[in-house]
């Protein structure tokens, strides 16, 4: 299967997509397995993507960052799903929480926080799920009262992305327990010397095991009045709208995690032998590929499209769920068809098709899980 870089991958933009995919072939190929053995991605990678630019590239020169447009942060993150890693939490640290604090953060924000995330001396973390409420986010419960000129929080998180490493964290909290959704704020906490914060364990997931998905518990801190984020109250709003940018990205692993295990099991194929002839030999092999290439083939159109209509502006809600929610379940869909061509070597955790399987899962729950997204989808009909 020849993989072409896509349409809209042109001049510096294809420059970055080529260095970053050299860079992580070396970091990565080497360090995967520690990884998850460890359950969290080295600091210094953090440090060595922000000196070559791979942290925050589509946030101004100005505040620290590559002074890119999105695109370079997509072309970043398809040379890292062309690994097939899922460790590493970038997608949320600079393809969201940069992202809200460029959008609304105040000018002291902005200068404080996003220098320090684009060298990586500081991680990011965004805190949205709780135990109880996990894309109903309306449900939540942890809560910010105002004290003076403080907000004192209370409450706790879970399936925290970055948790257990994270310096900064955007917190989502009810300011006003009785507005609904339009009591929801968002507040920027700072991690580091912290009294009443404290994380929970790194999770024990299915996949991705070497992402420090965590828990985060909130015990009284306070934080300055000046740590909230944009307007007291529009938090849910806020979130809403940063949210077709987190479910392209998530499109975007899912499509190169799509193309990289097609190419991986039309690789081994060609070298098993069963029955005295190469795997590939076989129709039903055969016809397996052709339907996982043409699915590999329509989801990168589709991507392609929807990068492109964000690039304009044109990016809608729905156009977002559709999106998200078709490309994980194709992702999921294809993986399993070529980890079956591995036949039991397929089963073994030491096969990238192994990990990628188990990795694959979650895709199709955070960012709101494909449910909601299909629910999106038909209010929009």
């Amino acid at each position: 299967m020849t993989t072409r870089l896509p349409r809209w991958m042109t001049d510096d933009v294809a420059q970055s997509y080529e260095s970053a995919r050299a860079f992580f072939a070396a970091e990565v190929g080497a360090n995967a397995l520690r990884w998850e053995e460890q359950r969290h991605v080295d600091r210094g990678f953090w440090e060595k993507a922000g000196a070559l630019g791979f942290l925050c590239a589509s946030i101004p020169e100005e505040y620290g960052g590559g002074g890119g447009t999105f695109l370079h942060h997509a072309a970043i993150a398809e040379a890292y799903a062309r690994t097939g890693d899922r460790a590493w939490g970038n997608s949320v640290h600079s393809g969201i929480v940069a992202h809200y604090l460029l959008a609304y953060g105040s000018e002291v924000q902005k200068r404080t926080w996003l220098p320090r995330m684009a060298s990586g001396e500081l991680v990011a973390a965004i805190a949205m799920t709780e135990p109880c409420a996990g894309s109903d986010l309306k449900a939540i419960r942890t809560r910010a009262v105002r004290d003076g000129d403080s907000f004192v929080i209370d409450g706790s998180k879970t399936f925290i992305s970055n948790g257990s490493s994270a310096d900064l964290v955007v917190v989502a909290a009810k300011t006003d327990p009785s507005a609904g959704a339009k009591g929801i704020s968002l507040i920027v906490v700072d991690t580091r010397e912290c009294p009443g914060f404290r994380r929970g364990r790194v999770l024990d997931k299915i996949g991705q095991h070497g992402a420090d998905t965590a828990e985060l518990f909130f015990d009284s801190v306070r934080v300055p009045a000046d740590a909230l984020l944009g307007t007291e109250g529009q938090g849910f709003a806020m979130m809403m709208s940063q949210l077709r940018q987190e479910r392209l990205i998530i499109g975007i692993s899912a499509v190169g995690a799509i193309e990289r295990a097609v190419e991986l099991t039309v690789e081994h194929v060609k070298q098993r032998e069963a029955f005295g002839a190469p795997l590939i030999t076989l129709q039903n092999t055969r016809f397996q590929l052709a339907e996982c290439a043409t699915l590999a083939k329509v989801a990168r159109v589709f991507l392609d499209d929807c990068i492109v209509d964000h690039m304009a502006g044109r990016l809608d809600a729905s156009a977002a769920a559709m999106c998200k929610w078709w490309l994980t379940e194709v992702q999921c869909q294809v993986i399993d068809k070529c980890l079956q061509l591995f036949g039991g070597y397929g089963y073994m955790r030491e096969y990238p098709i192994a990990r990628m399987y188990a990795d694959a899962r979650a895709q199709k729950i955070y960012g709101g899980a494909n449910e909601i997204q299909k629910e999106l989808i038909a209010r929009s009909l």
